[in-house]
């Protein structure tokens, strides 16, 4: 039997793959933090939390593949419209102008536009990796879940900078032809360091048209208007058993 195990917390998302996961007659259990229930079972599929993850993963055997810190950073700049380069966070401090900075894999700390160095958190250790890129406007970003090179769900998350949950998530098209176009052309051109089942966010950058925005995990990436059934094919296969 296939079981999917949650976190403790009640979220829309992880409610909406449970309930995708009960139509197929699979089981659910919940996480209380790092404890988890006891469970005997062929195949367990996690969708929890970046805080927890890793070491409920290991208690289990398994393993939860994310993509490589300096994928996003290789990309050629036609995928990127703008510049991206990784470093520590100890050298992002003595940056003296605006830029975009977050951590690659994780959301310790908020991604977003800092005024200088002297504004990112102070928290956090400086050999620590982070992401710097040049501030940009975008118009629309979109989550793809992608599952050997295919998306199999895609969803607006944002619009001009506001939740893509206050318009019910409605998007285009055009718009949603050209986000699925886009994150499988990158997946193809540049698959190395991404795993086969991954989260994709590509979006529309004013004055320069479609990039990419980053990379994720599918097995914790929120799936805001995403059809949960086909996230959990993704999801599923994001949960890998170790060697």
């Amino acid at each position: 039997m296939t079981t999917l195990l949650l976190s403790s917390r009640h979220t829309e998302d992880n409610q909406a793959l449970w309930r995708a996961a009960i139509r197929r007659g699979w089981g659910v259990e919940r996480a209380q933090g790092i404890r988890i229930p006891e469970m005997d079972e062929d195949e367990i599929v996690l969708y929890v939390e970046s805080l927890y993850a890793p070491t409920i993963a290991e208690s289990l055997g398994l393993s939860l593949p994310e993509p490589e810190e300096d994928w996003l950073t290789r990309l050629p700049i036609e995928f990127t419209k703008r510049t991206i380069e990784i470093t520590t966070l100890g050298a992002a401090r003595s940056l003296d102008s605006a830029a975009f900075v977050k951590p690659p894999n994780d959301k310790s700390f908020a991604a977003q536009v800092y005024a200088s160095g002297a504004d990112l958190p102070e928290a956090y250790a400086d050999d620590m990796s982070v992401l710097i890129a040049a501030p940009v406007s975008w118009e629309v970003e979109f989550r793809c879940f992608l599952l050997d090179g295919e998306v199999r769900a895609l969803s607006p998350y944002l619009r001009a900078g506001a939740l893509a949950r206050l318009d019910g998530f409605t998007a285009s098209s055009d718009e949603l032809d050209a986000a699925r176009t886009l994150a499988e052309r990158v997946v193809d051109v540049a698959p190395k360091g991404l795993p086969k089942a991954v989260v994709v966010d590509v979006g529309r950058i004013s004055g320069a048209g479609w990039a990419v925005v980053e990379a994720n995990a599918a097995w914790g990436s929120g799936i805001y208007g995403c059809d949960p059934d086909a996230v959990l094919d993704v999801v599923r296969r994001a949960t890998l058993r170790m060697e």
